[in-house]
């Protein structure tokens, strides 16, 4: 189980990390204050495909597997590291998880959720937009990457019909 505790880590550590470039440190102070760090043990699994999520984690130590399921076959997503995160669809979408998340090592996240957001976005606005539109410019590199990913896929498929055909 997830031990949960209230961030002890230095805003300068976060303002390392892509997603709060555009933090001053006083709205990364306030982000701490309001969100809390959960750690997990090698194997453990943080996120679950197919369940609810209110919240996105930034990983602060350790390292994380992303994998989904295709009926029996676990499919392997990615390996997420220190300063990546996962989740943010959850602070923007009611919808289900789209994979599940398991620590590889003894792994440290920061959790956000979407109260936290919500009140970042009252008393910090400017850093609210600067985490969404970090979280924003993410999801559309990972769209792009996702529809180049499937053109590949169907190129693939039309040169090997065409080769059968010859």
């Amino acid at each position: 189980m997830a031990e949960t505790s209230k961030p002890t880590c230095e805003s300068e550590i976060l303002s390392k990390f892509k997603l709060f470039a555009g933090f001053k440190e006083d709205e990364l102070a306030t982000l701490l204050s309001l969100s809390d760090i959960q750690n997990f043990a090698a194997g453990e699994r943080i996120v679950t495909e197919d369940e609810p999520g209110l919240c996105m984690y930034v990983i602060l130590q350790g390292r994380v597997r992303v994998h989904s399921h295709a009926g029996t076959h676990e499919v392997p997503l990615a390996e997420l590291h220190v300063g990546d995160f996962f989740g943010e669809l959850s602070l923007v979408d009611d919808g289900p998880r789209s994979a599940s998340v398991d620590a590889v090592e003894p792994t440290e996240v920061l959790r956000i959720t979407r109260m936290v957001v919500g009140v970042l976005a009252g008393v910090q606005p400017a850093a609210a937009i600067h985490l969404l539109a970090a979280i924003g410019r993410s999801l559309v590199n990972r769209l792009r990457a996702g529809n180049q990913k499937y053109l590949d896929l169907i190129l693939l498929g039309h040169k090997e019909s065409a080769a059968s055909a010859s």
